[in-house]
């Protein structure tokens, strides 16, 4: 049998009443639709039921699947060591699913509590398992479990994860119902948890619609800078899920979304029907994903890398045919490389060291993946996986006092002598000029109350 049910599950401890303690009752909503998903799970005739969860056992170049034969956890950490687990697992599926998984070429990494111990780890579930799956309990589902946590892979790797927990039902003749666990944004109000960004709200809303239409193609395309900005954790489990849809019908129903933490939370329930093969993604609709919709300077940034690795360094651009903004003009700019959503290399020039915007990119790209000291230099293989993002500088204009800063709106550079530290603009967990300023003299190694020359610069962001 093929997967028979899939949904996604919020897990704020809170909404246990163990824990919550009557703030439970602020995710009344929640909490309600929970026992309706649990009832669906029932209702599907499921066997088995798989769960994967973003605050497991999570690997950069691996998805892990807990290998114990018991699975043990509880809510002790949130004052409920009395909300405990003991459940057993399926370990023919565990085993099937990384057969499977293999086969489709995604590294699978097995934990037991020696693994877990040897990373400095634990393999117990986390509460990602453990919040959700009391008002699984609750709704009367008492299945074996397989524990998977997500992995910081590309998303075509974790969508095919998913078909491979399918093919091994298939292959097992196992009912099998896979829940998500993820929040939305953890950004909605000012109090939230991880900060304001107003990106959240419009990401949860773009969440709930995509959700709601079953539009896994839509959910894989979301901007990058989108997701960054909205702070979630779900989204790469609920890619996951998806992928055990692959190929066939979806009806599919967000049964609530409320925030009232400042955190997103959404229940929703998808119900595959019969085949469907417009709905069959596979590998083809994520290669090259990013590639379609690159930006022109970031197009510079990639074919300079690939010449590069291909022998070709005394030309690493062409200036014919490029657009008279980046061929005809000079500027400082800063080339990102990330990979997997973590960074690989950054690398960029205060002001312009060449002839044109074009040719600052293609140099400043090389740097970044071969001659940015905190990382080993990028391997040609990596290239696919590479995400680009190229900023442009404006003109550097002083400015009296912080006052003139805006962390979000300007990039810093702070001068002392012949020592200076650039700050780029919007980065992440930077909300004040005080500390951009802080940073910039840390990168530039002028001392904490040494008189500093302010210069405050926009930035063009291309990806």
């Amino acid at each position: 049998m093929p997967v028979v049910f899939c949904g996604i599950c919020p897990h704020p401890p809170i909404m246990v009443p163990e824990v919550g303690r009557g703030r439970d009752g602020e995710v009344a909503k929640t909490k309600e639709a929970m026992l309706e998903l649990g009832r669906r799970v029932k209702q599907s005739g499921a066997e088995t039921l798989v769960m994967i969860t973003p605050h497991g056992t999570v690997f950069a170049d691996a998805v892990a699947v807990n290998t114990l034969p018991e699975l043990r956890g509880d809510l002790a950490q949130f004052g409920a060591p009395e909300v405990r687990f003991a459940v057993p697992a399926d370990v023919e599926l565990v085993r099937e699913i990384k057969n499977a998984a293999g086969a489709k070429k995604i590294p699978v990494a097995g934990v037991d509590d020696k693994t877990a111990a040897r990373h400095g780890l634990r393999a117990e579930l986390d509460h990602g398992i453990t919040a959700p799956l009391y008002f699984i309990r609750r709704a009367g589902v008492n299945l074996p479990l397989v524990h998977v946590s997500m992995g910081m892979l590309p998303y075509a790797q974790l969508y095919s994860f998913g078909a491979a927990v399918s093919e091994a039902a298939r292959r097992l003749n196992r009912k099998v119902a896979v829940l998500a666990s993820g929040d939305l944004s953890h950004r909605l109000t000012p109090d939230a948890p991880a900060g304001y960004d107003p990106a959240g709200k419009d990401f949860d809303r773009r969440m709930v619609e995509l959700v709601g239409a079953a539009d896994a193609e839509g959910i894989c395309s979301l901007d990058d800078e989108l997701v960054e900005r909205a702070g979630e954790c779900g989204l790469r489990p609920i890619i996951m899920m998806l992928g055990a849809l692959d190929g066939l019908a979806v009806k599919s129903e967000v049964l609530s979304y409320e925030g009232p933490f400042g955190v997103g939370y959404m229940v929703a329930a998808l119900q595959p029907g019969g085949p469907e093969e417009q709905r069959r993604l596979g590998g083809k609709l994520w290669r090259g994903r990013e590639r379609a919709g690159e930006s022109y300077p970031v197009q510079v940034a990639r074919r300079a890398l690939e010449r590069y690795f291909a022998g070709e360094r005394d030309k690493l651009c062409d200036l014919e045919g490029a657009p008279p903004e980046f061929a005809g003009r000079r500027a400082g700019v800063f080339v990102s490389l990330k990979k997997h959503g973590q960074l690989r290399g950054c690398i960029g020039t205060i002001a312009p060291t060449r002839d044109s915007i074009v040719e600052e990119i293609a140099a400043n790209a090389v740097s970044a993946a071969v001659n940015d000291p905190r990382f080993y230099p990028v391997r040609p293989e990596e290239l696919p996986e590479l995400d680009i993002s190229v900023d442009i500088l404006g003109e550097p204009e002083p400015v009296p006092s912080m006052d003139e800063l805006d962390p979000k709106k300007y990039g810093v550079i702070v001068s002392a002598g012949g020592r200076r530290g650039l700050l780029l603009p919007d980065l992440e967990g930077i909300d004040t000029a005080a500390e951009q300023v802080a940073i910039a003299r840390q990168k530039a190694g002028i001392e904490p109350g040494v008189p500093v020359r302010l210069e405050r610069f926009t930035v063009t962001r291309y990806r």
